[in-house]
């Protein structure tokens, strides 16, 4: 994994996340992968940027997300690209919903467990303020053990 200065050629944010830094810096995050140890480089890469950093990516997925996640660091946009996307916030054990679809976009706040669902083929955008991102399984039970809040069959 590393950042790429200046990048000449096209992006496939895909596969390719840019991070977007401090001095309005945009810099892609080549061989990036979701595995412990390349995150922890990223992490490492860009600490210099604190909460201010952001990645932004684009995820390609069918079905229900298999994790809650929260962003502590700051505020999360997601924005859908194609298909229809369901993005449940956990309000205090009171799942929050909003439905996208393509061109819509939604924040979820700093702090904020939410989960993504993909109603079919479907495509979002993220720009996530990575710095001290916590992942939960997605269970019967919410990110913080309240019943109800689950993705399997609610839409």
């Amino acid at each position: 994994m590393r950042l790429v200065n200046h990048e000449p050629h096209a992006i496939d944010l895909r596969t390719t996340p840019v991070h977007l830094g401090l001095g309005s810096r945009a810099k892609p995050v080549e061989g990036f992968a979701w595995e412990p140890e390349v995150l922890q480089a990223y992490s490492a890469a860009v600490a210099g940027d604190g909460a201010e950093g952001r990645m932004v990516a684009i995820f390609d997925g069918d079905g229900f997300g298999d994790h809650w996640e929260r962003h502590p660091a700051g505020d999360e946009l997601v924005v859908c690209l194609s298909g229809s996307v369901t993005v449940t916030r956990d309000g205090g054990g009171v799942p929050e919903r909003v439905v996208l679809g393509p061109g819509e976009a939604t924040v979820n706040p700093a702090g904020t467990w939410h989960a993504v669902d993909m109603a079919g083929p479907a495509s979002i955008l993220t720009i996530t303020a990575g710095l001290g991102t916590d992942h939960r399984p997605r269970t019967a039970a919410g990110p913080t053990g309240q019943a109800g809040t689950s993705g399997q069959g609610t839409p």
